[in-house]
């Protein structure tokens, strides 16, 4: 994990003063670690039956899409409102200064399907929560969440209890 944490760049004061962004955007420039994020995702969940691969606007799908590929199932993109241009099925939450909204299309997935959620990182969790809960509006299981990066101090996980969560990175 080494590699990957080589990887990931600290921005001070992004998106505003006292914050420490973790920047991905490093890895995702190297090929081979990124290979290696997407490989160190998908590895718990080999031989699970997950019928699909949920991501999150929008780093989500960088992940989530490539896992996808890989495990040579659908991806499901979560989105900002009016992104979609489709009938959706929508989820509005809470966050740390506001609030927030995600939409899929209404026939994104369905009863039988069992979802592996991807995002690059949980934070609050509150994103996270909200796209379990917009998985299962439509029906579906959420199998587990997965993330390239969690930031322990902030308990994203507790948020994420009664699902399985898997991260590559702890900070």
């Amino acid at each position: 994990m080494d590699r990957l944490r080589n990887k990931i760049r600290d921005i001070p004061d992004f998106p505003k003063p006292g914050i420490i962004f973790k920047d991905i955007t490093p890895l995702v420039k190297d090929p081979a670690t990124l290979r290696l994020s997407v490989h160190q995702l998908l590895h718990p969940f080999l031989g699970r039956d997950i019928t699909a691969v949920a991501g999150m606007e929008a780093r989500g799908f960088i992940f989530g899409s490539l896992v996808a590929w890989e495990l040579g199932i659908p991806f499901i993109p979560l989105r900002k409102p009016g992104k979609l241009p489709y009938d959706v099925q929508s989820v509005s939450y809470d966050l740390e200064y506001g609030s927030a909204e995600l939409e899929v299309h209404i026939d994104a997935v369905d009863s039988n399907d069992k979802v592996l959620l991807i995002d690059d990182l949980l934070a609050t969790g509150g994103t996270a929560k909200a796209s379990c809960e917009l998985i299962e509006k439509l029906g579906a299981e959420v199998v587990a969440c997965a993330f390239v990066v969690e930031l322990d101090f902030l308990a994203g996980r507790e948020k994420l209890a009664g699902y399985e969560v898997h991260s590559l990175l702890h900070y």
